[in-house]
């Protein structure tokens, strides 16, 4: 991967006809070391957020050794780029051959479930394992999420201590639950108060839990959704964790993947046509910009016009616009508002921030569209919430004020020795 000090270099070197993904492994594993440090448990990268082997050796490399993984493929990926790493199959559900192969072959022996039929197809696959560890994922009730992630998985909690009282005794391994808050959780207290639920759950069961997984839902900071600082977070949860009714050894595990990855990326795309306040560009939602069109995230922007020496980043007043990918899907559309300089025209730059996380791992070749060349840069993030000196982020009021930078905490120290056990 070749590597420029800044995406403006890349912009002064070449002018490059199809978009371009920056990784910046440097914030990876900022993330990374604040996660280890600050949160007492376990943490599993959830490898769908970006499946990048940068990704996955760059956390290696500062101590994140423990992956969720949600298919077969997701498995041969970490077993590659990071060999005898944990993983757990947390997908609740899963094809026979999967579980199968995932224990057989690769040795994951923790396996997320929701149902009874889950649990009798992980046993059966397994050959009837004893050394299984066992989540029950639970559907708790929680607010404060820009994407709820309700009514797909987890098992309702008035059935919820039946199916932990059958997970207790399937196995003579580990045995926890799960769940999760929703996608980019806004409010710390969910939580807590998903732990709450959970507990509940527990004590109706009547059973003892090994494993206590507050899933994921960390948040990154983007235009319109600037979160509280992440040590919020982890405090409600050792809150929430110090409030259940579980035994000494019982260990607190999470699944970030937006929170280490989302700074970690942004992508370089080229102005094909302005028309009003609509620009097409050369990647879109069936690019790296699938939460932009589906979601309507309003990601950062910076704008770069000119060619070699004189390639530089445009600023003046802004305006709001609207973007099109180059498809010829009428779906293919972010509307923003993004706000970028009123004089912007073809043939100009722009880098769009915060897509280290659902970026790249959302491209398709759609229209033989998508695909996007990979340079590592050494620059810092558009924001940051671990106190990465990261650029202005603009909001749609401030577009002639002035710029309003988002520094989020101090820089966090290096990784300090972790107690994984509730304390």
């Amino acid at each position: 991967m070749h590597t420029y000090h800044t995406p403006l270099d890349l912009v002064r070197e070449r002018s490059p006809e199809r978009p371009v993904a920056f990784a910046r492994p440097d914030a990876v594993a900022v993330a990374a070391r604040w996660f280890q440090d600050k949160f007492q448990g376990d943490v599993f990268y959830a490898v769908k957020a970006n499946p990048s082997p940068w990704v996955i050796e760059a956390l290696v490399k500062n101590g994140v050794n423990s992956f969720d993984v949600a298919s077969i493929r997701e498995i041969e990926l970490v077993a590659q780029s990071a060999p005898g790493a944990r993983m757990a199959f947390m997908h609740p559900v899963k094809s026979r051959k999967a579980i199968s192969e995932a224990y057989h072959r690769f040795g994951v022996k923790t396996f997320a479930l929701d149902t009874h039929e889950e649990l009798g197809k992980i046993l059966e696959a397994t050959g009837g394992a004893q050394d299984l560890t066992l989540i029950v994922r639970l559907a708790v009730v929680a607010e404060g999420a820009s994407y709820s992630l309700a009514g797909k998985f987890g098992v309702d909690l008035h059935e919820a201590p039946a199916l932990l009282l059958a997970a207790r005794r399937a196995t003579q391994g580990k045995m926890g639950v799960s769940f999760h808050v929703g996608s980019q959780c806004m409010r710390p207290t969910a939580y807590q108060a998903a732990m709450a639920q959970a507990q509940r759950a527990i004590v109706r069961a009547g059973v003892m839990v090994d494993i206590v997984d507050v899933g994921g839902g960390f948040p990154s900071i983007y235009p319109g959704m600037i979160p509280p600082d992440m040590g919020d977070y982890v405090d409600s949860i050792q809150r929430g964790f110090a409030e259940m009714s579980v035994h000494e050894e019982t260990e607190l595990w999470a699944e970030p993947g937006r929170a280490l990855v989302a700074e970690a990326s942004s992508v370089l795309t080229k102005v094909e046509l302005k028309k009003g306040d609509a620009l097409y560009l050369n990647d879109g939602s069936y690019g790296t910009l699938f939460d932009a069109a589906h979601m309507k995230w309003p990601f950062p922007v910076k704008l770069y016009r000119g060619e070699g020496d004189d390639a530089h980043e445009v600023e003046g007043p802004l305006k709001p616009f609207r973007f099109y990918g180059p498809t010829c899907d009428s779906i293919d559309h972010m509307p923003g508002p993004f706000w970028l300089p009123d004089d912007i025209r073809e043939g100009d730059y722009i880098e769009i921030g915060m897509l280290g996380a659902y970026g790249v791992a959302m491209s398709t070749n759609f229209n033989g569209f998508g695909e996007a060349e990979i340079v590592e840069v050494k620059d810092a993030p558009m924001a940051s919430m671990f106190g990465l000196a990261g650029r202005v982020i603009r909001l749609p009021r401030e577009e002639q004020a002035e710029e309003r930078k988002v520094v989020r905490l101090s820089r966090p120290k290096g990784a300090a020795g972790k107690k994984r056990r509730r304390r």
